[in-house]
């Protein structure tokens, strides 16, 4: 029985990614998996991740600073930096420099739980008391002997001891110990669950200009029965094509009149599906709001007046056709008939 060819190069699949790698030497960042195939990050948000930890420290990462560079708007950025710091990739704290002003440090991480670990054993170490000394105990005080009084002596008399007066007790004040507060038991080293990042404090950016004004929704210029039943059915049909935009009856209700505008000018239904529902914001929050807004900012303007035709009429004299709104004779027959009425009025024959 012959042996395996283990050698042979492996087989590349017939179907998804083939990578093509060449070993790297300079210019490269190590990225890790946690960030780029992290599944509750959006792309935006990864891609800002990985660009954030490719720049060396000290480079500006602000919300206009990237803004500058990359063609997202602000508004998609700062979402991008928000998504990145409620999953921990991220952190921004306000700190005072000099002058009384403010700078915004951030910290970028490319391992967010071993980093909520650090700091959790950081805040333990921290909290744990120290050793409280043992109270000094002051030695007693040493006090001499007292010799007995000899009894006093009087002549032709037995002698009379004096009674002894007792010593009196030599107070020593001792410092009473302080109670030892025991010292929290430490944690076993089972490692603690992670915690769920906290989310920071939501930096919205100041708006560079002041806001337009709000579009009104528009109106048909002759609402019928029929006008509103069709933008009706659109709106409801909306789910079916666009899975994103399923509306309230309410909200339906009240972009009926703006649908019904578009109609009346002309636009075939699909295409104002299409105009209305082509590439929302990821993630669509207010799809209600989203269709007001492109139904008053995308409306077509109104179609081109048509142009009056005149009709076709048949010249009573002469049977040649004409343009006329009303029967008749055409031009040549009536310029004969005004010449022959001022000849015979001035006498002259024909």
């Amino acid at each position: 029985m012959d042996t395996q060819q283990v050698s042979a190069p492996p087989r590349a699949p017939s179907a998804g990614v083939v990578h093509i790698n060449i070993r790297l030497t300079d210019g490269y960042t190590i990225v890790s998996n946690r960030l780029s195939q992290h599944r509750g990050l959006s792309l935006l948000a990864i891609g800002l991740g990985t660009h954030i930890q490719s720049l060396p420290d000290g480079w500006r990462v602000g919300i206009k600073a990237l803004a500058a560079v990359f063609p997202e708007s602000e508004a998609r950025i700062a979402a991008a930096l928000r998504e990145l710091e409620q999953h921990g990739f991220l952190r921004r704290t306000r700190e005072r420099v000099g002058g009384g002003k403010l700078a915004t440090r951030t910290e970028s991480y490319n391992h967010p739980e071993a980093a909520a670990r650090g700091r959790m054993r950081e805040c333990a170490a921290a909290q744990v008391p120290e050793a409280v000394p043992a109270p000094e105990v002051l030695p007693a005080v040493a006090t001499e002997p007292m010799t007995a009084a000899e009894p006093v002596r009087v002549p032709g008399r037995e002698p009379v001891r004096v009674p002894e007066p007792e010593p009196e007790p030599v107070r020593v004040r001792v410092p009473e110990p302080e109670p030892v507060r025991a010292p929290e038991p430490l944690r076993a080293s089972v490692p603690d669950p992670v915690p769920a990042p906290v989310p920071g404090p939501r930096l919205v950016p100041t708006p560079a200009a002041p806001r337009k004004p709000r579009l009104p929704l528009p109106a048909p210029q002759q609402p019928t029965e029929a006008l509103f039943a069709a933008a009706a059915d659109l709106l409801a049909g909306l789910p079916r094509v666009a899975p994103l935009f399923l509306l309230s009856e309410e909200d339906a209700r009240g972009l009926v009149p703006g649908v019904a505008a578009w109609l009346e000018r002309g636009v075939r239904p699909d295409a104002v599906r299409a105009a209305i529902t082509d590439d929302p914001p990821v993630p669509l929050r207010h799809p209600a709001k989203l269709l007001r807004h492109r139904l008053a900012a995308l409306l077509p303007p109104p179609p081109p007046a048509a142009v009056p035709v005149v009709p076709l009429q048949n010249c009573d004299d002469c049977d040649r056709a004409f343009r006329s709104s009303v029967p008749g004779c055409c031009q040549e027959c009536r310029d004969a008939r005004a010449y022959a009425g001022g000849a015979k009025w001035l006498g002259l024959s024909a």
